[in-house]
């Protein structure tokens, strides 16, 4: 993994101030501590996750080992595959949501990861609430087929966390998270970096649901 001074070098766009004085200034010290806990710190199984990660707000990235990154086509071993905020909590935004069976609906990181596994894994797109189908692009997936995508990113999958200090917003240390490390998953505030491939294989399952009927 390229160091944290390289990383911190790639932000010159960003915007790390803030006016009010009611808020804690996001410097580079800051922003050198978040990333090196989201590149270069402890990466933690969901199940480890559960032990050790705080009920607090913050940051994670989400890191593949080489089998993640072949199977997905993506990115590389060495940096994170998303980089996501949790407001409220670390726990109930990375484990109670995305690494658990069910949620698929609502993760983006669980749609993303579908998408791209939809035939290693024999994954099937249906609507977020089949009893009333509302055409949304947020698609769950049948339940044996949401399952396997649960053993999957606990089997491949690892979770490094940077808790927020109080009075920072999150909102801006992600932005330059996002800026410095490129993580090929994400898609909001990537711009034209968005993978267009991840987008389509999105596309395809938001379409798969929509045509869904029920056996």
């Amino acid at each position: 993994m390229q160091g944290v001074h390289r990383l911190i070098a790639r932000l010159g766009a960003v915007d790390l101030s803030y006016p009010s004085p009611k808020l804690v200034a996001v410097d580079e010290a800051m922003v050198c501590a978040a990333l090196a806990a989201l590149a270069d710190g402890p990466r933690h199984t969901a199940r480890e996750a559960l032990e050790v990660v705080p009920n607090e707000a913050g940051l994670y990235a989400v890191h593949g080992d080489l089998s993640a990154v072949e199977a997905l086509a993506v990115g590389a071993a060495d940096r994170p595959l998303y980089v996501g905020k949790a407001e409220r909590s670390l726990v109930g935004r990375d484990l109670r949501t995305h690494f658990a069976t069910g949620r698929t609906g609502s993760s983006t990181l669980r749609r993303t990861l579908a998408a791209l596994l939809r035939e290693p894994l024999g994954l099937r797109a249906v609507p977020r609430n089949p009893a009333r189908p509302d055409g949304s692009a947020n698609y769950s997936l049948e339940s044996s087929g949401d399952e396997r995508l649960t053993e999957w990113m606990h089997a491949r999958l690892r979770l490094s966390v940077w808790v927020r200090p109080d009075g920072v917003v999150l909102d801006e240390v992600e932005t330059a998270m996002l800026d410095a490390l490129r993580p090929p998953l994400n898609l909001a505030k990537m711009g034209s970096l968005g993978d267009r491939r991840v987008k389509a294989a999105r596309a395809a399952m938001a379409e798969e649901a929509r045509a869904w009927r029920e056996a």
